[in-house]
């Protein structure tokens, strides 16, 4: 009996090294779950260049993009970007030495990717992290002049929709400013609005026609988040109650 107890001990020590993780499978899973969260925060259903893939994977904290394949998110297999992260555990027991290693990693971002796809361990490509040039500028909503140039109707007349649509195309907008008219219970909506990112408040504007009344306003940012239906040609018709 004594004997069998001095083996208990021996036996456990054994198996258990032997499935204890290395500090350095430690780390590299570290810098994995850092690749992960990356192809979380590039995931989405939206369409993307492989630019603009590039420049947010770019801008996310401990994250180098070391290459690019693919043209755009909904074109063959997708955007396939290679990143470098960073991972640590430390060695020794009590733990006293910190190990650091850098891993590379390739994360696809397409349609068909799924949310927390784990990446794949790739060998990290020679040459410095790309950079992106900052995005250019979205042009800005002519609040004042559409204010100024929409027909003011009388009371009792009649609102003109191709009159709405003309003032609209003399402003000369910019090929990124998507306009939307529609006519509605002899009033007319008008809708200008900016591509979203899917994430933060659209930058859109409003504005109705009717008889005695002209208005152009900017919804509240609540209204302009995705899928709360801020920027839309029915919430010129008919206005969302603004949040309390």
């Amino acid at each position: 009996m004594r004997r069998l107890l001095l083996f208990a001990p021996l036996l456990l020590i054994t198996v258990g090294c032997g499935v204890m993780p290395t500090s350095e499978s430690e780390a590299t899973d570290a810098a994995r779950e850092v690749a992960r969260k990356a192809g979380e925060r590039l995931y989405g259903q939206r369409e993307r260049t492989a630019e603009e893939v590039g420049r947010s994977a770019s801008g996310i904290d401990g994250v180098e993009v070391l290459r690019i394949s693919g043209t755009s998110t909904h074109d063959g297999d997708g955007v396939e970007v290679v990143v470098r992260t960073s991972g640590s555990a430390y060695e020794g027991w009590p733990a006293s030495e910190e190990v650091v290693l850098r891993r590379c990693f390739e994360v696809r971002v397409s349609p068909d990717s799924e949310w927390s796809e784990d990446p794949r361990d790739v060998d990290c490509p020679d040459g410095p992290p790309l950079t992106f040039a900052p995005p250019p500028e979205p042009p800005r909503l002519p609040y004042e002049e559409l204010r100024a140039k929409l027909p003011r109707v009388p009371e009792g007349g009649r609102v003109d929709e191709a009159e709405v649509r003309r003032t609209l195309a003399a402003l000369g907008l910019s090929p990124a400013i998507r306009t939307e008219v529609k006519a509605d219970g002899g009033r007319v909506g008008v809708l200008l609005s900016l591509k979203g990112n899917g994430f933060d408040a659209q930058d859109c504007l409003l504005a109705r026609v009717g008889p005695g009344s002209t208005e152009v306003w900017v919804p509240p940012r609540i209204q302009r988040m995705p899928g709360e239906g801020g920027c839309t040609v029915g919430n010129a018709l008919d206005p969302k109650p603004s949040p309390h």
